[in-house]
């Protein structure tokens, strides 16, 4: 061994008097140029975070991006439904390639590799984190502004794995009106917090409907406090998606591209703002 420069930068050897923690971030395969990576979370389940994935990836189709979605949520995996997705993942020994969608986004989801979709996926958490790594280093992303990243709810063991393996640039919290899962909430923003990784935005979903007849908005749970929220721990962007019959019949039937609302028109503005204006 060479004598020691005291810069652990340039110093691949590990011993004792190392001063600079070792990076645990995976590369992507050799084929994928992902320019930026936004993950989408929650603090528990239901909430309608991969309906957000959905509706911000179309938002940045739409706005001339390249752009992936990433299922890391793998023992409920929505994104394909979502998307009408019946095609399976191909792979060669190359990679796998994700399936794309008919507007061009491109997905990776487990639920496009089982023979059937309701096939349960019975896991530890330690396999399922390294499928999710296994979605980062061996698909075929190709050259993408945007990756999207649907996460499992919570701050367990694949949250941890995808903020701490993945180079993610931003986040995504979603939540409901109700007062103990904006409690919840503020544990997934409190995480994203610990590993250094700044919350763009933050979608109270559910949050309200409209009267069929006049349009008033109706308050279903009561008075919003997501934009209290937002300001409370400075993120920049706070949004409200309503209870809507034609959003759900659309997520059901597989047509969320072809969704119509401007309630995430600003988050996704800014997400789209993360990314170097190369568009398709």
């Amino acid at each position: 061994m060479s004598e020691c420069t005291h810069d652990c930068s340039n110093c691949g050897e590990s011993c004792a008097t190392r001063t600079q923690p070792e990076s645990l971030l995976e590369k992507p395969h050799e084929q994928s140029h992902i320019r930026k990576v936004v993950g989408v979370c929650s603090g528990k389940g239901g909430v309608g975070k991969s309906l957000v994935t959905a509706l911000l990836a179309v938002l940045a189709q739409r706005q001339g991006l390249k752009v992936g979605i990433l299922d890391a949520d793998i023992t409920g995996p929505s994104i394909p439904r979502a998307f009408g997705l019946t095609e399976k993942a191909a792979g060669t020994e190359e990679g796998i390639y994700p399936v794309r969608t008919k507007t061009g986004i491109d997905v990776m989801s487990l639920n496009l590799l089982l023979d059937n979709d309701t096939d349960p996926v019975v896991w530890r958490g330690p396999i399922i984190a390294g499928a999710v790594k296994q979605f980062w280093t061996d698909v075929i992303w190709g050259d993408k502004d945007i990756l999207f990243i649907d996460m499992p709810p919570g701050t367990g063991d694949v949250m941890l794995t995808v903020f701490q393996s993945i180079p993610v640039d931003a986040a995504v919290l979603v939540t409901t009106p109700q007062e103990l899962v904006g409690m919840i909430v503020e544990k997934a923003i409190k995480m994203a917090g610990m590993m250094n990784i700044p919350t763009l935005g933050l979608v109270e979903n559910m949050s309200f409907t409209q009267c069929p007849d006049c349009g008033r908005r109706i308050d279903l749970f009561g008075e919003s406090h997501v934009a209290e929220l937002a300001q409370t721990y400075g993120i920049p962007h706070a949004a409200r998606l309503p209870v809507d019959p034609k959003l759900s019949a659309g997520i059901d039937r597989g047509l969320i591209e072809l969704f119509t609302g401007d309630w995430l028109d600003a988050l996704a503005d800014a997400i789209v703002d993360l990314a170097p204006r190369q568009r398709a």
